[in-house]
Formats: C-alpha cells, structure tokens, sequence
C-alpha cells in the first residue's frame, strides 16, 4: 500500500524544474511502485505526480469499457494528452511541462503534497485558499474519525 503525507514548500528554477523532496521520494517503495513517475492535470486542475505503477493502475481502471462508450474518445484524448511519463535527475528534481504548469497555474512558489497515493503540486498561493476555506471542514472530519475509532470495539489480536 502507498501512503504518501507532507506539505513542502519549492520553488520553480529558470530552467521549469521543481525538487521532489527525500521526505516524499523516500515513501515510495522502487520496487513496489516503480522509480519513474507519471506528471498528469488531475480533477480541478491539480498538478499531480504518480508513481508509475499507479498511473498505469488508473489508466486502465478508465479503461474505454469503464466509462461510457460516447465519453470513452474524449477521455482519453485529453487523459492521455495531458499526461507525461517523468525522470527525476541526479538531484531529485523533475521538469514541467510548460503547457500543463500554465493549465494548473503553477507559479515560482508551489507547494507538493503527500496525498495517499500521488502527490499534488499547488500554486502556494491557492493551497494556502484553500487550506483557509477547507480547516473547519476537516477539522470536523477528524473529529468524526476520531470518534468513531474511540466507540469501535477493537477487534481481539490473534
């Protein structure tokens, strides 16, 4: 199982390329997940990396008999188009795709995210938005996890 967690702040270099942080990298298992990665505009517009094997896992779950058939040309036309494999270089970076860092409006400040099994790269600016509109919404998420945890019986150990 992937579970990726974090926030880190980075910063986009002249040349288009951003640091993959050791702390992210360092989640993913190489030979259970792959060492390449997959950058792809995700749902609202979010810049996401997946691992390879993760990729290719969602590619073919969208597969054309997934979805309907008149949706199934469409889909993959712009999945596929807005989807790149990417090598991370010597120093752990990856370089974006111009035209999907304007799509997602990725500025020089961005900030990667540890989100369970991709990793979400944000203009800093709109994280921080959203972290604002979202915090008492998870917050009372947490709390109903919590609290469904503490009344659960736990289950004996063998």
């Amino acid at each position: 199982m992937l579970l990726l967690t974090g926030e880190f702040q980075h910063v986009v270099d002249g040349k288009g390329r951003v640091l993959v942080s050791n702390k992210l990298r360092n989640q993913i298992d190489v030979d259970e997940h792959g060492s390449n990665f997959y950058l792809v505009l995700g749902a609202n517009g979010i810049l996401c990396l997946y691992p390879e094997s993760y990729f290719e896992r969602i590619a073919l779950a969208m597969a054309p008999h997934a979805i309907a058939p008149d949706e199934a040309v469409a889909y993959e036309r712009i999945s596929f188009a807005f989807s790149s494999k990417v090598d991370l270089d010597s120093q752990g970076r990856i370089l974006l795709n111009e035209r999907l860092r304007k799509r997602a409006r990725l500025k020089d400040k961005i900030t990667l995210l540890g989100v369970r099994d991709h990793i979400e790269l944000w203009n800093e600016e709109d994280w921080e938005q959203y972290v604002s509109s979202h915090m008492a919404q998870y917050q009372k998420q947490v709390s109903q996890a919590r609290q469904y945890v503490l009344q659960k019986p736990e289950e004996p150990t063998p």
